[in-house]
């Protein structure tokens, strides 16, 4: 979700965190390797699924609860590695003609970002099907990815000048629409879990918009505050797509509740409603006219915007955090994992203006000192030749096809110039690509596949 390069407080020896896409584990890296961790009993414990010690990372992407992992190493930003981390082995890598700036994942695509291009991978063979080419110059590497399989789209910036947002059909590879969503440049992007909605923010991040991916229609304007300017660095929708929450580089977040039923009813008053429920309304309708009407058009933007249904308060402002809500064992949470190496656990009140209570805080350094460590005896590939170039990286052989090449231009090939083998294929064993195959799926067991004591 968030690319460190260039970072200081990487040298500082923070930590990288994300959460996968249905937020049931979260990654977290640090200069010694990397661990994963179930988020299913968070409020008491957490639970690490992985660790194993490698180079310093900048990137991780975990595909749901799958064995597959996303891996870019500080060491070597060009390079991606896709591992099965059950099988400690990786899968492929790929090589490209700049810095990797942020990766997504879903379980039909694959979307490597650089700072002037996007390549599009089908994520069963890891093959490039499209390459989107001399895209405004995105140096933060801000998109998003459906995690649904159903709407899988894209979304970019359209403009260096602007908020534009750029929403690209994945799967049939061609443009879905541009969405005019803000005056000042994007700063955050997030879709909902169905993909038919995308949040919105910009590098002024007072106000955050939630359109419809299909037709770019407005759905809500929500206002995160009026004082002051702030840099969103988290937007994410809850898993049950009823809440947004949103983190920035001051000490609070921010959870908006998104009242589908109130936008249903103000549409249109077909449903059964009581007088005083009517009466309401139209006294409502009438007043908000009447007074807009004298006003001008920002001061009227501003009472029809949505405010904050609870807010945190952290104990510091400066640090980066990433944010979600979903549904552990039956009861809805806020998880905070933040690069100063905390997970924080709140309730979500169900009262507008209620306080979250904080129910637990992890230590990830903690956690992270009784890790697990994965001795790799042998590593193996699994269905794929290592090596791959794309995009005029240094080393495509001439002329090289495989694995790599793209029907978007770029080129690509194997270590040895011979196209890779496919990655799917039948349900295991030795087959080639099956361990792959069943990775992409998650239709192997929970948990580590061995693991001795550190």
């Amino acid at each position: 979700m968030m690319s460190l390069l260039g970072r200081p407080d990487v040298d500082a020896g923070e930590v990288f965190v994300n959460f996968n896409q249905n937020i049931t584990s979260l990654a977290v890296a640090t200069s010694g390797g990397y661990s994963l961790y179930s988020l299913g009993s968070v409020d008491s414990t957490l639970d690490k699924i992985y660790h194993t010690k490698s180079d310093e990372l900048f990137l991780i992407e975990r595909l749901f609860e799958s064995s597959l992992v996303a891996i870019v190493s500080q060491r070597a930003p060009r390079k991606l590695k896709v591992c099965h981390f059950k099988k400690q082995s990786e899968i492929c890598n790929y090589s490209y003609a700049n810095t990797i700036l942020a990766v997504k994942l879903n379980r039909e695509r694959l979307i490597v970002c650089l700072e002037e291009s996007l390549y599009i991978h089908n994520i069963q063979d890891m093959k490039v099907v499209h390459t989107i080419r001399d895209t405004p110059c995105n140096p933060q590497g801000l998109c998003a990815l459906s995690s649904s399989s159903e709407h899988c789209y894209l979304a970019y910036p359209g403009s260096v000048t602007a908020g534009e947002v750029q929403i690209f059909d994945a799967i049939n590879l061609h443009a879905k629409t541009m969405i005019p969503a803000h005056d000042t440049p994007l700063a955050a992007l997030a879709f909902s879990p169905s993909g038919t909605e995308i949040a919105t923010a910009s590098e002024r991040g007072t106000v955050i918009r939630v359109f419809s991916s299909q037709d770019g229609s407005r759905l809500f304007e929500l206002r995160r505050g009026l004082k002051r300017c702030v840099s969103i660095v988290s937007l994410s929708f809850s898993t049950c797509a009823e809440y947004l929450v949103s983190s920035s580089n001051t000490e609070t977040v921010h959870i908006f509740r998104l009242d589908r039923s109130a936008t249903e009813t103000a549409e249109g008053h077909g449903g059964k409603q009581s007088s005083d429920d009517w009466m309401g309304y139209s006294f409502f309708r009438f007043l908000s006219k009447t007074v807009t009407s004298y006003l001008p058009t920002q001061v009227t933007d501003v009472f029809s915007q949505g405010r904050a249904f609870a807010s945190v308060t952290l104990p510091e402002a400066g640090v980066r955090r990433m944010c979600a809500i979903t549904t552990i064992q039956k009861q809805l949470r806020l998880l905070i994992a933040s690069q100063d190496g905390y997970l924080y656990v709140y309730s979500i009140p169900t009262v507008e203006g209620a306080e979250s209570q904080l129910i637990k805080r992890h230590d990830l350094r903690l956690e992270d000192h009784y890790a697990m460590d994965i001795k790799v005896d042998s590593p193996q590939t699994l269905g794929l030749n290592s090596g791959v170039s794309i995009g005029g990286a240094a080393g495509v052989p001439p002329g090289g096809a495989g694995a790599g090449a793209a029907t978007g231009g770029a080129t690509g090939g194997g270590s040895d110039g011979k196209a890779a083998a496919p990655l799917s294929g039948g349900g295991g064993g030795d087959k080639p690509g099956g361990s792959y195959a069943s990775a992409v799926k998650g239709d192997e067991p929970a948990g580590p596949s061995s693991a001795s004591s550190a």
